[in-house]
């Protein structure tokens, strides 16, 4: 059996001595894990960079079984932001978020455009807001819709933080989530709040429940914004 498909690599592991297993976000299989020969080689090694855009061929003998990738460079995303921190972060704590989250072979294609949509937007002013909100459109796709519109209000302006109830949980919400509005001045403050309140989210519906630990990445990501 085999197929191919464009995608984005998640993780990578080391497997036996010159082989990877890599976890790949694809359009139309979902989450795929499968072995690469020769991905220690530095040919290889060099674009299986976390975050890169790849075109695969999985060859497997049946369903079951973990099968190998053919991989090739479509577009490196990882190295242009190496020397950028807050960047970076953001790429690798969502790789992370859908390598533990999605489920195997379950294509999700909502989840991958929203994932293009922002990796189109990570190059502007305000780039942190597009992965608060694909955090959001995440657990919406998971089985998780907050539908903060309900707790809108006119009293409270975009930079305020409003403390909402969710199934026996209290969260502090910043107004322009709820409003769906971006205001005009962002402050780490208000970008962390942001961050503390999806993560909590994630960590209540997903991680406790499942004994799943949140990827490290994610911290260092909501750390920078202080």
């Amino acid at each position: 059996m085999s197929w191919d498909d464009e995608c984005y690599l998640l993780s990578k592991r080391k497997f036996r001595e010159n082989a990877n297993i890599i976890n790949v976000f694809t359009s139309k299989k979902g989450r795929v894990a499968g072995i690469v020969y020769g991905g220690t080689s530095r040919k290889i090694r060099n674009y299986l960079q976390i975050s890169n855009k790849l075109f695969v061929t999985n060859i497997s003998k049946n369903n079951n079984q973990i099968g190998y990738f053919k991989t090739e460079l479509i577009e490196p995303i990882s190295p242009n932001y190496f020397n950028d921190k807050k960047r970076i972060s953001s790429l690798t704590s969502i790789c992370s978020l859908l390598n533990i989250l999605l489920p195997e072979s379950q294509p999700n294609l909502n989840i991958y455009k929203s994932f293009e949509k922002f990796l189109n937007s990570i190059n502007l002013e305000n780039w942190i807001l597009s992965y608060v909100f694909f955090e959001i459109k995440l657990l919406k796709e998971l089985g998780f819709d907050i539908d903060l519109s309900s707790y809108s209000d006119d009293e409270n302006t975009l930079t305020s933080i409003k403390k909402i109830k969710i199934d026996g949980y209290t969260y502090e919400v910043p107004s322009y989530l709820i409003q769906q509005k971006i205001p005009k001045n962002i402050t780490n403050p208000l970008i962390k709040k942001s961050l503390i309140f999806t993560k909590n989210i994630f960590l209540n519906k997903f991680f406790i429940p499942n004994n799943l630990i949140l990827p490290k990445t994610r911290i260092v990501l909501e750390n920078y914004y202080t």
